[in-house]
């Protein structure tokens, strides 16, 4: 089944098993829903800023006739990751304003995704200034994987040194509850739909990219 497919199919799913069948946190009521689609969103920004560096790294390697190309597949998987990450922001803010009534706690995690967001915008800025120079490519992959090599500790190390007001995960919650069970499979059905969201989303940006590439060789070489 092709992915588009896929997609059709579980994103509706996952909203019925968010909003219908997982039951409500006992502690945190309602609103705990939300976390059915702000973990996959920020799950879904970690993985495209990965790919985004992976590329760069191929792209450094091999410096093949691809190189254009995979510059591109880059760019879009930062794009994607950077909407994701602004997704996450936005859907932690309603988070935190219905757990700890405020939108903005300067929480070690609000504040390391925010840090992140700022690295990965810095990257457009510095891929637009370079506009022209044929080592554009080159250069924004370096820093597009030195972006991904310093994002573990934004996104995994710094929420855990310090104190954090985030409650425990559904994936770490009680086990001996039976209904933590429907939380979970709620939980991993909308990370890998959104998973497969990317993946729809970003193919269908690279065959736009190579057609486009395709055009511009046509261009120079009339």
């Amino acid at each position: 089944m092709k992915i588009h497919r896929l997609v059709y199919i579980l994103m509706p799913l996952v909203i019925y098993m968010s909003f219908l069948w997982a039951p409500s946190a006992a502690i945190l009521g309602d609103a705990s829903r939300i976390l059915y689609y702000h973990v996959p969103v920020a799950w879904v920004a970690v993985i495209a800023f990965i790919v985004a560096g992976v590329e760069s790294i191929i792209l450094i390697i091999r410096n093949d006739e691809q190189s254009l190309l995979r510059e591109e597949r880059a760019y879009n998987s930062t794009l994607i990751g950077l909407v994701f990450a602004i997704l996450a922001i936005v859907t932690g803010a309603i988070w935190a304003n219905l757990s700890w009534g405020s939108y903005w706690n300067w929480d070690p995690r609000q504040t390391s995704i925010v840090i992140l967001l700022l690295i990965y915008i810095a990257y457009f800025s510095l891929y637009s200034a370079l506009e022209g120079n044929e080592r554009r490519g080159k250069i924004s992959s370096v820093y597009l994987i030195l972006a991904m090599v310093i994002m573990p500790l934004f996104v995994f190390i710094i929420p855990r040194v310090y104190d954090s007001l985030h409650p425990d995960t559904i994936i770490n919650a009680d086990k001996k509850m039976h209904l933590e069970e429907a939380m979970k499979i709620t939980l991993f059905t909308s990370m890998g739909a959104f998973t497969l969201l990317y993946l729809y989303i970003y193919n269908i940006m690279n065959r736009i990219s190579a057609v486009k590439i395709k055009i511009r060789e046509k261009r120079h070489a009339i």
